[in-house]
């Protein structure tokens, strides 16, 4: 449930949301929250079910169904096959859709995959933003996510007002395919970040620190990070259950590491990173958060 989240006074409107996951699920419940009419769609019906009795609202069989007379549809699912599968075909959201109507993308997806749905969306008369989150489950839930969006102005700005449902910024950063872009930077950013956290934490572990002390004091200095603030004491306890796994980070810089090789950027960093995530997965691992790979260095 939301935690103190206040809403800004916008205009209700239809919407749909597609993929109840554990970002979608109280994303969606946001939207209600806020005053808009909801009906929500999922691969597994009972999930949608669940949905409806917890928060009202209404659900349909199929992408097309929930799509059907929404101002917006909303879409959070796992990956760009996941995305073309309630997008495309006669069951998928554009031939439910109607005309004008804005196709808003939260999956973390490939930037190749947005742009091909941005042409298919101007093809059929519709709108489409690729708009991927940061905050992790904590920020869904809280709805206080970052949105990166990319896309036409104007379809952001009708997207905009209804997204901060479940956001505290959402931000427009250029053409179809910026808003993905946009969070593969967030995620070498995190990946750096956390692997520097873990290696700083094992090494005073090894020289007999209070780590919990020396985080308390760097973290008031230049080291400070949102990273050192939430996970550093989750770390020094061993404790790794906090919603972004390790699996879904893979998946995530899969991606950073396709378009690096596309546009030539270099990330020695990264790719190291993605490797020792690996690592956590062959120790069982698929499912502890990123904050994980402190494990290699215990």
């Amino acid at each position: 449930m939301s935690l103190g989240k206040t809403y800004e006074p916008t205009a209700p409107k239809t919407v749909a949301f597609l993929g109840l996951g554990v970002m979608g699920y109280p994303m969606a419940g946001h939207l209600v929250r806020a005053g808009h009419r909801v009906c929500v769609y999922n691969r597994s019906a009972a999930k949608a079910v669940s949905w409806v009795a917890e928060y009202g609202g209404t659900s349909a069989p199929t992408p097309r169904e929930t799509a059907a007379g929404a101002d917006i549809v909303f879409a959070c699912v796992g990956n760009d096959a996941d995305l073309r599968s309630v997008v495309l075909g006669d069951a998928g959201a554009f031939a439910g859709m109607k005309p004008g109507a804005v196709f808003a993308d939260h999956t973390t997806a490939s930037a190749e995959v947005a742009r091909e749905l941005a042409a298919i969306a101007r093809e059929r008369g519709l709108q489409f933003i690729d708009a991927p989150v940061s905050g992790g489950q904590a920020g869904a839930v809280n709805g206080v996510l970052t949105v990166m969006c990319g896309g036409d102005a104007a379809a952001f700005e009708a997207m905009r007002p209804v997204a901060l449902a479940f956001s505290k910024a959402v931000t427009l950063l250029g053409d179809s395919g910026a808003g993905q872009l946009a969070k593969m930077v967030n995620q070498i950013a995190i990946a750096g970040l956390v692997q520097g956290l873990a290696e700083a934490i094992a090494f005073g572990e090894k020289a007999g620190l209070d780590m919990n002390a020396v985080l308390g004091v760097i973290g008031q200095g230049a080291a400070q990070s949102w990273q050192m603030a939430n996970r550093g004491p989750t770390m020094v306890e061993g404790k790794f259950d906090f919603g972004f796994a390790v699996d879904w980070m893979r998946k995530d810089l899969g991606l950073v590491l396709a378009e690096a090789r596309r546009n030539g950027a270099r990330l020695p960093v990264t790719a190291i990173v993605d490797q020792f995530y690996a690592d956590i997965q062959a120790r069982g691992g698929q499912r502890w958060d990123t904050s994980s790979l402190i494990q290699r260095l215990r």
